[in-house]
């Protein structure tokens, strides 16, 4: 299984950014009906930017294993949140759904957080990269 850590690893980081990349792009496109929808659940539409911010750059920042450990940690806040702010009705069971699919997303990222994007990642590159302090002329 060591051989696959690599590869699950980077499968698993494409896997969580996928959505949050759509989802960040399709705000762009959907930018007044996702304010209204906001507002109509009482989060200010003036923070759309930052959500956009938020889903698009965390998702990417995730599928190349870029800065991971830090946009894990705000995209799972991000996934509590949203959970809390926008579904929260769980008597209802498609939210009751979304709810649980948010803190499930959370746990990936929080995984990602605490042990990095793996191998097959920039973090990982850059860890192996020679420091430029111990070149010499």
């Amino acid at each position: 299984m060591i051989r696959l850590q690599a590869p699950l690893s980077f499968a698993a980081r494409l896997m969580l950014a996928f959505i949050f990349i759509i989802e960040g792009w399709s705000k762009i496109g959907y930018y007044e009906g996702t304010v209204q929808y906001m507002e109509n659940h009482g989060v200010p539409g003036m923070l759309l930017p930052l959500v956009i911010l938020t889903e698009l750059g965390g998702g990417l920042l995730i599928a190349c294993g870029f800065q991971t450990r830090m946009a894990a940690l705000a995209l799972g806040v991000f996934c509590v949140l949203t959970a809390i702010l926008f579904h929260r009705n769980i008597m209802d069971v498609s939210e009751f759904i979304h709810f649980n699919k948010d803190l499930a997303i959370a746990g990936g990222f929080l995984l990602l957080a605490a042990f990095g994007a793996g191998r097959w990642s920039i973090d990982a590159w850059q860890s192996r990269a020679p420091s430029s302090d111990l070149i010499r002329d």
